[in-house]
Protein backbone atom coordinates (compact mmCIF):
# COMPACT_ATOMS: atom_id res chain seq x y z
CA UNK A 1 0.00 0.00 0.00
CA UNK A 2 1.36 3.40 -0.97
CA UNK A 3 2.07 5.98 1.68
CA UNK A 4 -0.97 8.07 2.61
CA UNK A 5 -3.50 5.79 0.91
CA UNK A 6 -6.38 4.84 3.27
CA UNK A 7 -6.43 1.22 4.30
CA UNK A 8 -9.54 -0.78 3.42
CA UNK A 9 -12.11 -0.20 6.14
CA UNK A 10 -15.46 -1.97 6.45
CA UNK A 11 -16.99 0.40 8.96
CA UNK A 12 -20.44 -1.15 8.68
CA UNK A 13 -19.10 -4.53 9.77
CA UNK A 14 -17.17 -2.94 12.62
CA UNK A 15 -20.07 -0.97 14.07
CA UNK A 16 -22.50 -3.91 13.82
CA UNK A 17 -20.28 -5.73 16.31
CA UNK A 18 -19.70 -2.75 18.61
CA UNK A 19 -19.80 -4.28 22.09
CA UNK A 20 -20.63 -0.98 23.77
CA UNK A 21 -24.01 -0.68 22.11
CA UNK A 22 -24.66 -4.43 22.46
CA UNK A 23 -23.90 -4.21 26.18
CA UNK A 24 -26.20 -1.20 26.46
CA UNK A 25 -28.96 -3.32 24.97
CA UNK A 26 -28.36 -6.12 27.46
CA UNK A 27 -28.68 -3.68 30.36
CA UNK A 28 -31.90 -2.40 28.79
CA UNK A 29 -33.14 -6.00 28.84
CA UNK A 30 -32.44 -6.11 32.56
CA UNK A 31 -34.20 -2.80 33.07
CA UNK A 32 -37.31 -4.21 31.38
CA UNK A 33 -37.23 -7.40 33.44
CA UNK A 34 -36.61 -5.68 36.75
CA UNK A 35 -37.99 -2.17 36.21
CA UNK A 36 -34.47 -1.10 37.18
CA UNK A 37 -33.55 2.58 36.80
CA UNK A 38 -29.93 1.76 37.59
CA UNK A 39 -29.72 -0.69 34.67
CA UNK A 40 -31.30 1.88 32.37
CA UNK A 41 -28.82 4.55 33.50
CA UNK A 42 -25.94 2.10 33.07
CA UNK A 43 -27.18 1.35 29.55
CA UNK A 44 -27.13 5.03 28.65
CA UNK A 45 -23.59 5.49 29.99
CA UNK A 46 -22.29 2.50 28.01
CA UNK A 47 -23.94 3.86 24.87
CA UNK A 48 -23.24 7.59 25.14
CA UNK A 49 -20.89 8.28 28.04
CA UNK A 50 -17.60 6.51 27.34
CA UNK A 51 -15.13 6.92 24.50
CA UNK A 52 -13.23 3.64 24.84
CA UNK A 53 -14.40 0.12 24.06
CA UNK A 54 -15.68 -1.93 26.97
CA UNK A 55 -13.06 -4.48 25.92
CA UNK A 56 -10.47 -2.09 27.35
CA UNK A 57 -12.35 -1.73 30.64
CA UNK A 58 -12.61 -5.52 31.01
CA UNK A 59 -8.93 -6.00 30.14
CA UNK A 60 -7.92 -3.38 32.72
CA UNK A 61 -10.35 -4.58 35.38
CA UNK A 62 -11.99 -1.14 35.57
CA UNK A 63 -15.58 -1.90 34.52
CA UNK A 64 -16.88 -0.91 37.96
CA UNK A 65 -15.44 2.57 37.46
CA UNK A 66 -18.12 3.23 34.83
CA UNK A 67 -21.04 5.10 36.44
CA UNK A 68 -24.09 2.98 37.30
CA UNK A 69 -22.24 -0.28 36.64
CA UNK A 70 -22.56 -2.56 39.64
CA UNK A 71 -21.56 -6.15 40.27
CA UNK A 72 -24.34 -7.71 38.18
CA UNK A 73 -23.71 -5.37 35.24
CA UNK A 74 -19.97 -6.02 35.46
CA UNK A 75 -20.64 -9.76 35.13
CA UNK A 76 -22.82 -9.20 32.07
CA UNK A 77 -20.21 -7.01 30.39
CA UNK A 78 -17.45 -9.54 31.14
CA UNK A 79 -19.56 -12.38 29.71
CA UNK A 80 -20.20 -10.38 26.55
CA UNK A 81 -16.54 -9.53 26.01
CA UNK A 82 -15.41 -13.10 26.76
CA UNK A 83 -18.06 -15.14 24.92
CA UNK A 84 -19.89 -12.73 22.63
CA UNK A 85 -23.12 -13.05 24.62
CA UNK A 86 -24.42 -12.98 28.17
CA UNK A 87 -25.63 -16.26 29.63
CA UNK A 88 -26.89 -14.33 32.65
CA UNK A 89 -29.24 -12.14 30.61
CA UNK A 90 -30.31 -15.01 28.36
CA UNK A 91 -31.35 -17.10 31.37
CA UNK A 92 -33.17 -14.20 33.01
CA UNK A 93 -35.11 -13.41 29.84
CA UNK A 94 -36.04 -17.04 29.25
CA UNK A 95 -37.41 -17.34 32.79
CA UNK A 96 -39.36 -14.07 32.74
CA UNK A 97 -43.02 -13.44 31.88
CA UNK A 98 -41.74 -10.28 30.16
CA UNK A 99 -39.79 -12.24 27.56
CA UNK A 100 -42.01 -11.12 24.68
CA UNK A 101 -41.60 -7.48 25.67
CA UNK A 102 -37.81 -7.84 25.72
CA UNK A 103 -37.81 -9.50 22.30
CA UNK A 104 -39.99 -6.72 20.91
CA UNK A 105 -37.76 -3.98 22.34
CA UNK A 106 -34.67 -5.61 20.88
CA UNK A 107 -36.07 -4.86 17.42
CA UNK A 108 -36.01 -1.17 18.36
CA UNK A 109 -32.19 -1.07 18.68
CA UNK A 110 -31.13 -1.77 15.11
CA UNK A 111 -28.14 0.06 13.62
CA UNK A 112 -27.41 2.52 16.43
CA UNK A 113 -23.94 3.86 17.11
CA UNK A 114 -22.45 4.12 20.57
CA UNK A 115 -20.24 7.09 21.34
CA UNK A 116 -17.25 4.75 20.95
CA UNK A 117 -18.28 3.62 17.45
CA UNK A 118 -19.22 7.18 16.46
CA UNK A 119 -15.70 8.36 17.30
CA UNK A 120 -14.21 5.39 15.44
CA UNK A 121 -16.28 6.27 12.36
CA UNK A 122 -15.16 9.91 12.45
CA UNK A 123 -11.51 8.90 12.79
CA UNK A 124 -11.48 6.03 10.27
CA UNK A 125 -9.07 6.49 7.32
CA UNK A 126 -11.65 6.73 4.53
CA UNK A 127 -11.23 8.24 1.05
CA UNK A 128 -11.17 12.04 1.03
CA UNK A 129 -14.40 12.13 -1.00
CA UNK A 130 -16.39 10.71 1.94
CA UNK A 131 -18.01 13.35 4.14
CA UNK A 132 -15.97 14.41 7.18
CA UNK A 133 -16.26 16.95 10.00
CA UNK A 134 -13.88 19.29 8.19
CA UNK A 135 -16.28 19.52 5.22
CA UNK A 136 -19.30 20.34 7.37
CA UNK A 137 -20.46 23.96 7.07
CA UNK A 138 -23.48 24.01 9.39
CA UNK A 139 -26.51 22.38 10.96
CA UNK A 140 -29.87 22.65 9.20
CA UNK A 141 -32.31 21.45 11.87
CA UNK A 142 -32.49 23.12 15.27
CA UNK A 143 -35.18 24.62 17.49
CA UNK A 144 -35.26 27.90 19.36
CA UNK A 145 -37.49 29.50 21.97
CA UNK A 146 -39.92 30.25 19.14
CA UNK A 147 -41.16 26.65 19.58
CA UNK A 148 -39.82 23.95 21.92
CA UNK A 149 -36.13 24.91 22.08
CA UNK A 150 -34.46 26.65 25.02
CA UNK A 151 -32.06 29.00 23.18
CA UNK A 152 -32.53 32.32 21.43
CA UNK A 153 -31.64 32.49 17.74
CA UNK A 154 -28.80 34.87 18.61
CA UNK A 155 -27.48 32.31 21.08
CA UNK A 156 -27.64 29.54 18.49
CA UNK A 157 -25.78 31.72 16.00
CA UNK A 158 -23.10 32.55 18.60
CA UNK A 159 -22.52 28.86 19.29
CA UNK A 160 -22.39 28.05 15.58
CA UNK A 161 -19.82 30.77 14.98
CA UNK A 162 -17.70 29.41 17.82
CA UNK A 163 -17.71 26.02 16.06
CA UNK A 164 -16.58 27.59 12.80
CA UNK A 165 -19.86 26.98 10.99
CA UNK A 166 -20.86 29.42 8.28
CA UNK A 167 -24.60 28.65 8.30
CA UNK A 168 -27.41 27.34 10.44
CA UNK A 169 -31.06 26.73 9.72
CA UNK A 170 -33.58 27.48 12.46
CA UNK A 171 -36.48 25.08 11.94
CA UNK A 172 -39.01 25.61 14.68
CA UNK A 173 -42.16 23.52 14.53
CA UNK A 174 -45.13 24.59 12.46
CA UNK A 175 -48.54 25.35 13.91
CA UNK A 176 -49.93 21.85 13.36
CA UNK A 177 -47.87 20.45 16.24
CA UNK A 178 -49.15 22.29 19.32
CA UNK A 179 -47.51 19.80 21.70
CA UNK A 180 -44.18 21.27 20.53
CA UNK A 181 -45.49 24.84 20.75
CA UNK A 182 -45.60 25.09 16.97
CA UNK A 183 -45.49 28.60 15.54
CA UNK A 184 -48.46 30.35 14.01
CA UNK A 185 -47.75 31.96 10.67
CA UNK A 186 -47.92 35.35 12.37
CA UNK A 187 -45.21 34.23 14.80
CA UNK A 188 -43.15 32.82 11.92
CA UNK A 189 -43.22 36.21 10.17
CA UNK A 190 -42.06 37.89 13.37
CA UNK A 191 -39.28 35.33 13.66
CA UNK A 192 -38.21 36.10 10.10
CA UNK A 193 -37.91 39.78 10.92
CA UNK A 194 -35.69 38.84 13.86
CA UNK A 195 -33.54 36.64 11.62
CA UNK A 196 -33.17 39.47 9.10
CA UNK A 197 -31.75 41.66 11.86
CA UNK A 198 -29.40 38.94 13.06
CA UNK A 199 -28.10 38.32 9.54
CA UNK A 200 -27.54 42.04 9.00
CA UNK A 201 -25.45 42.24 12.16
CA UNK A 202 -23.51 39.05 11.36
CA UNK A 203 -22.90 39.61 7.66
CA UNK A 204 -19.91 37.58 6.50
CA UNK A 205 -19.81 35.34 9.57
CA UNK A 206 -22.80 33.04 10.21
CA UNK A 207 -25.90 33.17 8.06
CA UNK A 208 -29.17 32.07 9.67
CA UNK A 209 -31.65 30.48 7.26
CA UNK A 210 -35.42 30.68 7.75
CA UNK A 211 -36.52 27.07 7.94
CA UNK A 212 -39.48 25.25 9.47
CA UNK A 213 -40.17 21.68 10.52
CA UNK A 214 -43.59 20.81 9.12
CA UNK A 215 -45.54 17.84 10.39
CA UNK A 216 -46.41 14.98 8.00
CA UNK A 217 -50.02 14.09 8.75
CA UNK A 218 -51.27 10.50 8.70
CA UNK A 219 -52.49 10.78 5.13
CA UNK A 220 -49.25 12.30 3.83
CA UNK A 221 -50.38 15.94 3.70
CA UNK A 222 -48.38 18.57 5.59
CA UNK A 223 -49.73 20.86 8.30
CA UNK A 224 -48.62 23.87 6.24
CA UNK A 225 -50.48 24.89 3.10
CA UNK A 226 -48.34 25.26 -0.06
CA UNK A 227 -48.47 29.07 -0.04
CA UNK A 228 -47.44 29.05 3.64
CA UNK A 229 -44.43 26.85 2.84
CA UNK A 230 -43.31 29.48 0.36
CA UNK A 231 -42.78 31.99 3.18
CA UNK A 232 -39.82 29.94 4.45
CA UNK A 233 -36.44 29.50 2.79
CA UNK A 234 -36.83 25.76 3.20
CA UNK A 235 -39.18 23.17 4.67
CA UNK A 236 -38.28 20.00 6.53
CA UNK A 237 -41.17 17.53 6.45
CA UNK A 238 -41.09 15.08 9.39
CA UNK A 239 -43.43 12.43 10.82
CA UNK A 240 -44.52 12.93 14.45
CA UNK A 241 -47.49 10.54 14.68
CA UNK A 242 -48.36 6.88 13.96
CA UNK A 243 -44.80 5.93 14.88
CA UNK A 244 -45.63 2.73 16.77
CA UNK A 245 -47.91 1.17 14.18
CA UNK A 246 -46.79 -1.79 12.12
CA UNK A 247 -48.85 -1.10 8.98
CA UNK A 248 -47.10 0.02 5.82
CA UNK A 249 -46.88 3.81 5.45
CA UNK A 250 -45.11 4.03 2.11
CA UNK A 251 -47.92 6.10 0.59
CA UNK A 252 -47.68 8.62 3.42
CA UNK A 253 -43.95 9.14 2.95
CA UNK A 254 -44.19 9.27 -0.85
CA UNK A 255 -46.81 12.00 -0.55
CA UNK A 256 -44.50 13.98 1.73
CA UNK A 257 -41.51 13.97 -0.63
CA UNK A 258 -43.81 14.90 -3.53
CA UNK A 259 -45.32 17.83 -1.62
CA UNK A 260 -44.50 21.19 -3.26
CA UNK A 261 -41.95 23.18 -1.31
CA UNK A 262 -40.35 20.33 0.67
CA UNK A 263 -36.54 20.36 0.70
CA UNK A 264 -35.69 17.76 3.36
CA UNK A 265 -37.39 14.59 4.62
CA UNK A 266 -36.69 14.86 8.35
CA UNK A 267 -36.00 11.87 10.65
CA UNK A 268 -38.03 9.70 8.23
CA UNK A 269 -38.63 6.73 10.53
CA UNK A 270 -39.40 8.70 13.68
CA UNK A 271 -37.77 5.92 15.67
CA UNK A 272 -36.53 6.11 19.27
CA UNK A 273 -33.95 3.75 20.77
CA UNK A 274 -35.55 0.93 22.77
CA UNK A 275 -38.93 2.69 22.65
CA UNK A 276 -40.49 2.67 19.18
CA UNK A 277 -39.62 1.36 15.72
CA UNK A 278 -40.99 4.30 13.80
CA UNK A 279 -42.60 4.32 10.37
CA UNK A 280 -42.62 1.12 8.35
CA UNK A 281 -42.27 1.78 4.62
CA UNK A 282 -40.71 0.59 1.39
CA UNK A 283 -37.72 2.85 1.88
CA UNK A 284 -36.11 2.04 -1.45
CA UNK A 285 -39.24 3.34 -3.18
CA UNK A 286 -39.36 6.44 -0.92
CA UNK A 287 -35.68 7.19 -1.52
CA UNK A 288 -36.04 6.80 -5.28
CA UNK A 289 -38.90 9.32 -5.24
CA UNK A 290 -36.92 11.71 -3.04
CA UNK A 291 -33.98 11.53 -5.46
CA UNK A 292 -36.29 12.24 -8.40
CA UNK A 293 -37.64 15.35 -6.65
CA UNK A 294 -34.30 16.63 -5.32
CA UNK A 295 -35.44 16.16 -1.71
CA UNK A 296 -32.60 15.51 0.75
CA UNK A 297 -32.83 12.65 3.24
CA UNK A 298 -31.97 13.70 6.76
CA UNK A 299 -29.67 11.82 9.07
CA UNK A 300 -30.90 13.13 12.41
CA UNK A 301 -28.04 12.81 14.87
CA UNK A 302 -30.02 13.03 18.10
CA UNK A 303 -28.59 10.00 19.91
CA UNK A 304 -32.00 8.49 20.64
CA UNK A 305 -33.08 8.90 17.00
CA UNK A 306 -30.05 8.30 14.71
CA UNK A 307 -32.57 8.44 11.87
CA UNK A 308 -31.89 7.48 9.16
CA UNK A 309 -29.19 5.05 10.20
CA UNK A 310 -26.18 3.91 8.19
CA UNK A 311 -28.03 0.91 6.71
CA UNK A 312 -30.85 3.03 5.31
CA UNK A 313 -28.38 5.76 4.35
CA UNK A 314 -26.60 3.24 2.14
CA UNK A 315 -29.91 2.49 0.38
CA UNK A 316 -30.58 6.21 -0.05
CA UNK A 317 -27.09 6.71 -1.48
CA UNK A 318 -27.64 3.92 -4.00
CA UNK A 319 -30.97 5.54 -4.96
CA UNK A 320 -29.15 8.77 -5.81
CA UNK A 321 -30.34 10.85 -2.85
CA UNK A 322 -28.95 14.02 -1.39
CA UNK A 323 -28.45 14.16 2.38
CA UNK A 324 -28.87 16.66 5.21
CA UNK A 325 -26.84 15.93 8.36
CA UNK A 326 -28.43 17.59 11.36
CA UNK A 327 -28.48 17.62 15.15
CA UNK A 328 -32.19 18.33 15.71
CA UNK A 329 -30.85 20.37 18.63
CA UNK A 330 -33.19 21.91 21.17
CA UNK A 331 -30.24 23.42 23.05
CA UNK A 332 -26.65 24.40 22.27
CA UNK A 333 -25.48 21.38 24.24
CA UNK A 334 -27.04 19.16 21.56
CA UNK A 335 -25.03 20.59 18.65
CA UNK A 336 -22.53 17.69 18.99
CA UNK A 337 -25.27 15.36 17.77
CA UNK A 338 -24.06 16.41 14.31
CA UNK A 339 -21.10 14.10 14.99
CA UNK A 340 -23.48 11.14 14.98
CA UNK A 341 -25.02 12.33 11.71
CA UNK A 342 -21.62 12.59 10.07
CA UNK A 343 -20.57 9.22 11.50
CA UNK A 344 -23.61 7.41 10.05
CA UNK A 345 -22.95 9.05 6.69
CA UNK A 346 -19.32 7.91 6.82
CA UNK A 347 -20.30 4.34 7.65
CA UNK A 348 -22.54 4.45 4.55
CA UNK A 349 -19.69 6.00 2.47
CA UNK A 350 -21.73 9.10 1.61
CA UNK A 351 -19.62 11.59 -0.39
CA UNK A 352 -19.48 15.19 0.82
CA UNK A 353 -20.71 16.18 -2.65
CA UNK A 354 -24.08 14.59 -1.81
CA UNK A 355 -24.40 16.41 1.54
CA UNK A 356 -26.13 19.79 1.27
CA UNK A 357 -24.57 20.98 4.56
CA UNK A 358 -21.17 20.82 2.84
CA UNK A 359 -22.04 22.79 -0.28
CA UNK A 360 -20.72 26.31 -0.94
CA UNK A 361 -23.29 28.99 -0.22
CA UNK A 362 -24.13 29.69 -3.86
CA UNK A 363 -24.84 26.03 -4.66
CA UNK A 364 -26.81 25.60 -1.45
CA UNK A 365 -28.91 28.69 -2.18
CA UNK A 366 -29.66 27.49 -5.73
CA UNK A 367 -30.88 24.16 -4.40
CA UNK A 368 -33.10 25.86 -1.82
CA UNK A 369 -34.54 28.13 -4.51
CA UNK A 370 -35.36 25.10 -6.66
CA UNK A 371 -37.17 23.42 -3.78
CA UNK A 372 -39.07 26.50 -2.57
CA UNK A 373 -42.77 26.75 -3.32
CA UNK A 374 -43.68 29.41 -5.85
CA UNK A 375 -47.35 30.26 -6.49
Amino acid sequence: MSKGKPRSVDLAAEVRTDLNVIAAGLLQDLAILQSSERSAFGSKVLATGIDASIRDFVAQGTVREIPYIGRASERIVAELVTTGESATVAAAVAASPKQSDVEKRRRFRRAYLSRHSMIAALEAPLPKSVVSPSAFRGDLQMHSTWSDGVESIDGLADAAEALGWSRIGVTDHSYGLPIARGMSMEAARAQHREIDGINERRAGRVRVYKGVEANILAGGDLDLQPHERGEFEYVIASPHSALRREHDQTARMLAAVRAPGVAILGHPQGRIFNTRPGVSADWEKVFAEAAAHGVAIEIDGNWHRQDVDYELAALALEAGCLFALDSDAHSIGEFPFTDYSIAHARVANVPAARVVNCWPEAAFDRWLAERRYRA
